[in-house]
């Protein structure tokens, strides 16, 4: 191979591997970046309550996903680099890990970042101060107790959202499955009844 050949494919390779790996920020600022987007979307999602993450409706949903593209200047700066992308997604993945074992050390710290769950149905009763704390309408909660497979809100025993915006139901009265195994529970015990009273007939 000619040494004309060699070097215009330098000269392209060159700009193109330096435009992909060369970070335009400082290290150290790559780094605190997502550091300090990560706490600040922890800290936003606990004040605006769990209804965010539940995404009852499409605009929570729109809020969340639009969420990422709010924040992703934030995150990587005027950097599109290979590298600077690298950083910043072992940035977020660090501080993550660093938060969850915090949180599964301390109990306490655990409660008071992620709040505590909040009762929306007592005894098949709609709690409407928790409704309105929350932010949620009867029609949403109707929904989400239908999601769970109840047909009324009174078919309810207890109904909490909790901390991660997931519902957490108990029925009042046993579920088709559980009838469905206790009938055939008693079906059993009537059929080996029978059968002793078979065995005991015949030795006799």
């Amino acid at each position: 191979m000619t040494t004309e050949a060699v070097y215009p494919r330098t000269m392209i390779l060159a700009p193109m591997i330096d435009s992909m790996f060369h970070l335009p920020l400082p290290l150290a600022e790559k780094i605190l970046r997502p550091v300090v987007v990560y706490l600040a979307l922890v800290l936003l999602l606990r004040i605006f309550g769990k209804r965010e993450l539940a995404q009852l409706n499409p605009f929570d949903l729109v809020v969340l996903l639009s969420l990422s593209n709010t924040v992703q200047n934030a995150i990587i700066g005027e950097d599109n680099s290979v590298t600077g992308g690298v950083i910043g997604a072992m940035s977020l993945l660090s501080i993550n890990w660093i938060v969850v074992r915090l949180l599964f050390r301390s109990p306490r710290l655990n409660r008071a970042l992620e709040g505590k769950a909040t009762v929306l149905i007592r005894d098949g009763q709609v709690d409407r101060k928790a409704l309105e704390r929350e932010a949620l309408t009867q029609e949403e909660l109707l929904d989400a107790v239908h999601k769970q497979g109840f047909e009324h809100i009174h078919d309810v025993h207890r109904c909490q959202l909790e901390p991660n915006g997931t519902f957490y139901m108990e029925g009042r009265d046993p579920s088709a499955a559980d009838k469905r195994h206790e009938e055939l529970l008693a079906k059993i015990e009537s059929l080996v009844q029978q059968v002793k009273t078979l065995q005991g007939a015949g030795n006799a």
